[in-house]
């Protein structure tokens, strides 16, 4: 017997469209682990069935934060003061609309809980402090125990996770995941449910119908439970005509779809470990995902985690609008990782590494010197409060210097110097000794500051003048 259509009006596109899917659990008795696809002795394919989905970006979309809890996973736990510092940049960051809208935290140490209850105790309005659990009652314990208003529920859904490492069938698994999300209701907390390995999970078998169950006991209970899908190995793909369950769009879509879960309910968790975090957090925002999971400076296990910085950009890109957000706070975090953390940043990264907006190239110095926008991305300078620059090495030539000297001593318009002047033949010719002589690495500040006293007195004093 064919499933009775239901006709909704589709209050986005305004169109009356058809519903007849009803997806039921599939308790298999063997695990489908999509050897077709993730054959373990080559590279994971990626398939495509030519199936689209509309785009359907929500009208309101921010980012949450994972740094304190999947974040520290890959690197020295932090201590309880460079948590609340780093909490209080990602405030800064986020705005007063709150568009970095919430923190999780772990709770199973002491210090894990001194430093949730420190940032709470801050009473900064955003980000929200909440905790991350799995999936048993001696881990809620610790939820109640502190008061928060919403937590993170381990609900590994992949029948790697359900049948290999946790040794359940499928209806076990949905059950005991349920029995939680019951209890956390009944507390009158927000569970959040993070679907780990939706990317090598049975869409349709098992997501989806678990996904409709929670959005059952959402609608009885008129508290919110939401969905974070996590790409945990980072095999999401962006292609349109992707299949799934390597779809981003398709596992957006589907959710909201099939399950009914509203955007607002909807969250994206991806790794990078195929380079695509920030695509697929891009992709998830376009499909219907109101929040993006991210980490500063990209942190997490393996490859990491998406960077929230790049989406606090991508944000901006998206919108036309930085919505009261603070951008020189990345700078700031990207300074304190370094100086008080020791975390040390790779040069090329964009936005908070110390060459993103460095050039060697002569020839781009040369562009720099007639206008610098020919060869920087944006104004680094206003919005993240990071100067263009220029790296000094034997390429650099005369222009590079000449940049160079503008730059470091703060030179005003009227007084900056061309590629022309005497001194800038004077330092390159010392600077092209060097390398004759052997020399790999790249000029220091210093060095070259030497340089130009080496070469006049007289005109280093008058350049330490004009730039005070």
């Amino acid at each position: 017997m064919l499933p009775e259509k239901k006709i909704i009006l589709n209050k986005k596109t305004n169109l009356l469209e058809e519903k007849i899917y009803n997806y039921s659990l599939q308790d298999v008795k063997e695990p489908q682990l999509f050897r077709d696809i993730f054959d373990y002795e080559n590279v994971p394919k990626v398939i495509f069935n030519n199936r689209n989905v509309p785009m359907s970006m929500p009208e309101e979309i921010w980012i949450t934060d994972t740094t304190f809890r999947d974040g520290q996973q890959s690197m020295s736990p932090f201590t309880v003061e460079q948590i609340v510092m780093l909490y209080k940049l990602m405030s800064r960051l986020g705005g007063k609309k709150g568009l970095v809208r919430q923190s999780e935290f772990f709770l199973y140490s002491d210090k894990d809980r001194k430093a949730a209850e420190a940032c709470r105790d801050l009473g900064l309005e955003f980000p929200e402090v909440t905790s991350w659990i799995r999936a048993n009652p001696k881990d809620f314990k610790l939820v109640k125990e502190m008061g928060l208003k919403e937590t993170g529920v381990l609900v590994s859904c992949s029948d790697y996770h359900i049948f290999k490492k946790m040794n359940l069938t499928r209806a076990q698994a949905m059950d005991k995941y349920l029995g939680i999300v019951k209890e956390a209701l009944s507390a009158g907390i927000r569970p959040r449910c993070h679907f780990e390995d939706i990317t090598r999970a049975d869409f349709y078998g098992f997501v989806v119908p678990f996904a409709t169950e929670l959005m059952k006991l959402y609608n009885e209970s008129g508290i919110p439970i939401k969905i974070r899908a996590c790409d945990t190995m980072g095999f999401g793909v962006s292609f349109p005509g992707a299949a799934m369950p390597r779809s981003v769009p398709g596992i957006v879509y589907g959710l909201k779809h099939y399950a009914e879960v509203p955007s607002e309910l909807l969250e994206w968790h991806g790794h990078n470990d195929f380079y695509k975090v920030v695509t697929n957090a891009d992709t998830a925002w376009l499909y219907g995902c109101s929040a993006v999971n991210c980490a500063l400076l990209g942190i997490g296990e393996r490859t990491g985690n998406c960077p929230l910085e790049a989406m606090a950009i991508e944000y901006a890109s998206l919108k036309g609008t930085l919505d009261g957000m603070d951008l020189t706070a990345i700078t700031d975090i990207a300074e304190y990782f370094e100086k008080e953390i020791g975390y040390v940043i790779p040069s090329r990264t964009p936005f908070v590494g110390r060459s993103f907006n460095s050039t060697r190239a002569g020839i781009h110095a040369d562009g720099m010197l007639k206008d610098e926008e020919i060869y920087n991305v944006f104004d680094t300078k206003k919005l993240l409060n990071r100067p263009m620059c220029v790296s000094i090495n034997n390429t650099s030539g005369l222009a590079g210097i000449a940049y160079w000297i503008n730059q470091y001593y703060d030179l005003p318009e009227g007084q900056k110097i061309e590629k022309s002047h005497p001194i800038v033949a004077q330092v390159k010719a010392l600077i092209d000794k060097e390398y004759d002589n052997g020399r790999c690495s790249v000029m220091g500040d210093d060095e070259l500051d030497a340089f130009i006293m080496m070469c006049d007195k007289d005109f280093h004093k008058k350049l330490l003048v004009v730039g005070e």
